[in-house]
This record gives structure tokens, sequence and C-alpha cells, in this order.
């Protein structure tokens, strides 16, 4: 995935679902044909098979378990994600955490159907121990800042550092998102300055009345 890489979570707000889900899609879409950003989207896995159809943008599962198609019900598989059009899926994502057992089984599985793999962490060691196992990307994340509308780029930029020199001694593919408070074009100057490939966002986008308004200022510092 070129960089930069942004990745919308909408989560579960009301504001991310059905026809608002389309209408975020389609401003991410808009905004990265205008501005060459690559702007991808993890909608609800209801959304997830429409999104992946109408749309032209990388479109992430929100989860995805480490197993095989088989007798788990109520689980999402690999398999699943990727029959519906998903470029990939997160993992471990601070309102999903997972054993690293867990975790290493979803990436195992998201790999073995060539299926990207973010991992989301928390902090400098978890950052490392991710990288080992060669996802293509690994999302920084402090969980105090989610939602807060304090950007981590900002409150906490040496956990940035850190955490991408972790990355990089364990493994220099691997790509690094950051996440947390994200809301500006500032932001994601500084998160890319701290040698991230990109963020991860949420309520920023989601919530707004105009969600294309919301990206092009993300963007625009790029």
């Amino acid at each position: 995935m070129p960089s930069p890489f942004i990745l919308v979570n909408v989560k579960t707000f009301r504001e991310g679902m059905g026809n608002r889900a389309h209408m975020i899609a389609n401003a991410a879409q808009l905004v990265a044909h205008e501005s060459g950003a690559t702007i991808g989207i993890a909608p609800s896995y209801i959304d997830l098979h429409p999104i992946c159809h109408h749309f032209a943008i990388p479109v992430y599962a929100q989860h995805v378990d480490g197993y095989e198609p088989g007798a788990h019900t109520g689980h999402i598989t690999a398999d699943a994600i990727k029959l519906a059009g998903a470029a990939g899926s997160m993992v471990n994502h601070s309102e999903r955490r997972l054993t690293l057992a867990d975790i290493e089984a979803s990436v195992r599985a998201l790999q073995a159907q060539k299926l990207t793999a973010v991992v989301c962490s928390n902090n400098e060691a978890t950052s490392a121990a991710a990288a080992a196992l060669a996802p293509e990307y690994v999302a920084i994340e402090p969980p105090e800042l989610i939602g807060s509308g304090v950007s981590v780029s900002k409150a906490n930029p040496e956990i940035i550092r850190k955490s991408v020199a972790a990355v990089h001694a364990v493994n220099a593919k691997v790509r690094v998102l950051t996440g947390a408070g994200i809301q500006s074009g500032d932001c994601v100057r500084i998160a890319v300055d701290l040698g991230t490939d990109g963020v991860l966002l949420a309520s920023s986008v989601v919530k707004a009345k105009e969600p294309a308004d919301v990206l092009r200022d993300l963007v625009s510092k790029l």
C-alpha cells in the first residue's frame, strides 16, 4: 500500500451504518482520487460486502478470528472476509483485544489468504511483539487517547518515535500507522514526520457532517 495510508475505522457508530457507511466510503474515494493519498475504510461486518463491491478503495474488516472455515458459530474467518472482497483486517484493536496466541492465529489466517494485516498495539513493547509476526502494518494507539480529541502525534510523539524504532529493529519491512485522537492535517503531518506510514482514525471522520471536508483537511499537509 503506497504511503501515506489513512484508514478510517467506522466502529459501530450509528453515523457509520448503512447509507452513512456508503457516504463515508464515497468521500474516501473522492478525496483519495483528488489527493493521491491512499484512504481505506473499515466498515461494520454488515456493510463489508456492499462497500467492497461499490467502491474502489481498500476495505478492511474490523476484526478477524484465526479459525479455518467450519463449526465456529459467530466467528469471522479470513476466508469469509476475502470472499466479501476485503483487502485485509485490523487485529487486536483496543476495543477488541486478543491474546498473543490469538493475534498470531489471526495474522497467520490473513497471510494464508494473502490479505493485509493491521495489528494494533498500545506501546513500544507490544509494537515490537506484533512486528515479529510480520504483518504489513502495526498501528500504535495509546488507549487513553482514543476518542479523546487529543492527538497522539501531539500529546505523546515520543511513543511514536520509539514504536517505529522498535518495529523496524524487529522487521524493517513492517510499516507503522499511528492512531488515537487524529483529527487534522497537522496531526497527520506530524505522524508522518515522526516516521509513520499513515494514520488510523475514527470519530473525527465518521461523526462529521461532511466527511469529505475532514478527509481533505487530513491530507492537506502531505
